[in-house]
């Protein structure tokens, strides 16, 4: 299967192209995009126009992405100037969903399940109120996916009724439907709140009130660092990043560390946009923001040469105490 070239929106107005692509993430290693699942070959028709489907339903996703978000969309673009010999990996895309019945995590986990996907770990964020699972992807050349969800039914009741007043009487499996339609056209599928049903959630979770202005757009996408050859790791990143005048996260450190050293994380801040709400107020609210990560090489692995190393050879997976912080990535406080 051919590489996708990842297109913001606004290049379809003849502007300039972005230049990460759909690569796949043993890139690093030098093998060609294959169809595969599992790790096999890909032989019939039908798995391969379900593995076409998935890169093109990807591409949809990442479009009003890339047009919607300037600082994340900045920083690939110097990555691609720096390096034009390198292909950006997808790591992985995360997305943020409302814990209510036919909302959540089980609202948008089928369409990437049909697709091929895998449902792996759940991870849970007690303070937060959230959970999480990943989903491992069908072949090389598509990125993990992570969703989450607030869980509605722990925050407070005033913000449990700003979020149920937000949603309306709108059956929940039609907003689950036409959520991800909704995102690739930059909106939700339910009306804007008012600035007091915003300010209630934000309240008590910010995440909950991000869910509320921007429904399952594309939260954050993340590229792999030990896919770029011309980066000394994580630290390096970060330095040139900061270097170049990129705000961080630094809840917790600009690199994000898991306990077995093998995992290791860093974000920019969040966008802001100017938010229309529902009582005819406006205010800048949080959007999305562009993530790094590194996977180093499993212990029992270590003695591969470095042109035998596959991504099945790194540390797999997600850490709760990474991705704690990294949600932080989008509070109002750290918003750029």
């Amino acid at each position: 299967m051919s590489t996708f070239l990842l297109r913001p929106m606004r290049s379809l107005l003849s502007t300039p192209r972005l230049g990460p692509r759909l690569a796949p993430r043993s890139a690093r290693a030098g093998s060609s995009i294959g169809l595969a699942t599992n790790g096999h070959r890909v032989g019939d028709r039908e798995s391969a126009d379900t593995l076409e489907l998935a890169h093109t339903f990807v591409q949809g996703l990442l479009e009003p992405y890339w047009a919607l978000n300037p600082t994340s969309l900045a920083a690939a673009e110097m990555l691609t100037e720096q390096y034009p010999n390198d292909d950006l990996v997808y790591d992985h895309l995360a997305f943020r969903t409302l814990g209510v019945p036919g909302l959540g995590i089980d609202s948008l986990a089928p369409t990437f399940l049909e697709l091929g996907w895998r449902a792996r770990d759940e991870l849970r964020f007690p303070a937060k109120k959230l959970r999480a699972r990943w989903f491992a992807p069908p072949c090389p050349s598509l990125p993990r996916i992570f969703i989450s969800e607030l869980l509605v039914g722990e925050v407070d009741a005033a913000a449990r009724e700003a979020i149920a007043a937000t949603l309306g009487a709108t059956p929940r499996t039609l907003l689950a439907r036409h959520s991800l339609l909704a995102a690739a056209g930059g909106g939700t599928p339910w009306p804007a709140p008012s600035r007091a049903q915003y300010a209630a959630v934000a309240a008590k979770s910010e995440y909950g009130a991000w869910v509320l202005a921007n429904g399952a757009a594309l939260n954050h996408t993340t590229l792999s660092v030990h896919a770029m050859r011309d980066v000394a790791g994580l630290d390096d990143l970060i330095g040139r990043l900061q270097g170049a005048g990129f705000a961080l996260n630094a809840e917790g450190g600009a690199a994000k560390v898991s306990p077995d050293g093998l995992l290791r994380q860093a974000s920019t801040r969040a966008d802001a946009r100017l938010f229309s709400f529902s009582c005819g107020a406006s205010a800048l609210v949080p959007t999305s923001y562009i993530e790094f990560a590194e996977r180093l090489v499993l212990p029992e692995f270590q003695g591969l040469a470095e042109d035998q190393v596959q991504e099945h050879h790194r540390r797999e997976g997600f850490e709760v105490g990474n991705a704690d912080k990294i949600f932080e990535s989008t509070y109002s406080s750290k918003a750029a």
